[in-house]
């Protein structure tokens, strides 16, 4: 399959239209992630579909010292991956054919939820984010546009905008393609040294720490809830014969700290040795938010949650998060 590379909003629309179109939008120097969402995407269009790639690095969601000039841009590798991995088109337009009249006087307001966390730590670039995303959605004018989970606070703002402001498109999360190290990849990997790429493994180590501590105290307090907590409970647990067992997960389950503090703890724990490593880690943030305003959930949550870090590594700013599920065994 040849896999047109157009760069007018007027060659993208002169295509001719067939079945449902997916779009997949992206900055550029195309990774194993990015090819995992064109996948979906063929998946969903189907035979009879269309699936468009949008490159184009957008400045708008660049702040004032961030890596705008520097980053990569790899389109003629890029379209070869996108080929590869099913898409029909690959619309890589200027920023004059984005923003014909210049930076627009008109923008997206990410609102409160844009100004927590990333928004926080990198000021407007929601607003940015939120603005090219609406453009490029009236330009590509698809059925259905994928995003990666790895930006969760970016997937959670574009699903609000979509549905406070009545777009007629289907938003579907694809989730974090990781290396077998579990580095979540990422266009700005590229950046990292040998030495600072494995300091940055501590992003993904922290967030499985805690996990694994929220995995165990679940599966404790599972176990105890197999018996009766009654005056009873030491002859039932006696009779089918798992009474140091059971107490012990009871006795665990109830006294340990447990909960969103225990999952904050195992990560930051890891996070802590990870800046004391040369080269160090510097944390922008840890958090464990709601997914639906990223606001930080208390000890008594139940529903899912994300658990959410961003730090630097030299001159590398990486992000990375994993969902997880409270409350789940009750």
């Amino acid at each position: 399959m040849t896999t047109a590379l157009l760069s007018t909003a007027e060659e993208l629309h002169a295509r001719g239209r067939r079945g449902r179109r997916a779009v997949v939008m992206t900055m550029g120097a195309l990774h194993e992630g990015h090819a995992t969402l064109i996948r979906s995407a063929r998946e969903i269009a189907g035979p009879d579909g269309e699936v468009v790639v949008t490159v184009f690095v957008n400045p708008l969601q660049f702040g004032a010292g961030e890596d705008l000039d520097r980053y990569p841009r790899t389109l003629d590798a890029d379209l070869e991956l996108a080929g590869r991995a099913g898409a029909d088109a690959v619309f890589a337009p200027s920023v004059d054919e984005v923003y014909p009249g210049g930076e627009p006087q008109v923008r997206v307001c990410a609102g409160p939820m844009g100004e927590r966390l990333e928004g926080a730590a990198r000021p407007g670039h929601f607003d940015g984010m939120l603005t090219v995303v609406a453009k490029l959605l009236h330009l590509t004018r698809p059925d259905v546009a994928l995003f990666g989970q790895k930006d969760a606070q970016q997937l959670a703002l574009i699903r609000r905008m979509v549905r406070d402001l009545n777009f007629g498109v289907e938003i579907v999360a694809v989730p974090t393609v990781r290396e077998e190290d579990g580095l979540a990849l990422s266009s700005r990997n590229r950046y990292l040294s040998p030495d600072e790429r494995r300091t940055a493994l501590a992003l993904s180590r922290a967030l499985f720490a805690g996990r694994d501590r929220h995995a165990a105290q679940e599966a404790l307090c599972a176990r105890a809830r197999e018996v009766p907590s009654t005056h009873a409970r030491a002859e039932a647990l006696s009779a089918i014969g798992e009474s140091r067992a059971a107490a012990d997960a009871h006795a665990v389950a109830t006294a340990a700290p447990g909960g969103p503090a225990a999952v904050r703890a195992a990560a930051r724990q890891v996070l802590d040795e990870a800046a004391r490593l040369d080269p160090p880690l510097r944390l922008d943030y840890l958090a464990l938010v709601d997914p639906a305003d990223f606001t930080e959930i208390g000890d008594d949550f139940t529903g899912e949650a994300v658990l959410a870090v961003a730090a630097r590594v030299g001159s590398t700013r990486l992000i990375d998060n994993i969902p997880l599920t409270f409350g789940a065994a009750s």
